[in-house]
């Protein structure tokens, strides 16, 4: 299934080494991340170095080099969350999923990112599951809001 996935997106381009960032884009869309196997390919296909391939993906914020979890938990680092308890949000986060700031669970169920600002300063500390934005938290509505989303308790379990 990936493999075709990859075939139709290759087939789409020339095979210019100028079209790296594109087929980097469409290959991430559709995977969610770029697997090493894919970027070889893209490498083999563009004709050059999977180093080079690497270093484009590295270097660019938006590429993944591994899958995201499926709840995506955003954590807001802005001035007014900041100054409202959002880093000891993130550390109750972080007690409660087991993972730290940019990783992603082993069950590939949550992945725990910051964020520059959410949006929503009113509601200050927040934080955002996908699309959906918690307000007004505090330790307590994050033990509580964890354990309901999944039946982990303290420390992931």
């Amino acid at each position: 299934m990936e493999e075709d996935v990859i075939n139709e997106i290759l087939a789409s381009y020339r095979g210019d080494r100028c079209e790296l960032v594109p087929i980097l884009q469409e290959v991430q869309e559709n995977l969610g991340y770029l697997p090493e196997q894919v970027m070889a390919k893209i490498a083999r296909f563009l004709k050059i170095p999977e180093s080079h391939v690497y270093s484009v993906a590295l270097f660019y914020a938006q590429f993944r080099l591994l899958p995201l979890g499926r709840k995506r938990v955003a954590v807001c680092r802005g001035t007014a969350c900041h100054i409202r308890g959002a880093p000891e949000i993130l550390k109750n986060i972080e007690k409660s999923l087991g993972i730290k700031e940019g990783e992603t669970s082993e069950d590939l169920e949550y992945t725990l990112e910051t964020v520059a600002c959410i949006g929503c300063c009113a509601l200050a500390p927040c934080i955002r599951i996908n699309k959906d934005v918690f307000g007004n938290m505090t330790s307590q509505k994050v033990e509580k809001l964890f354990s309901s989303m999944s039946g982990r308790g303290k420390n992931g379990k």
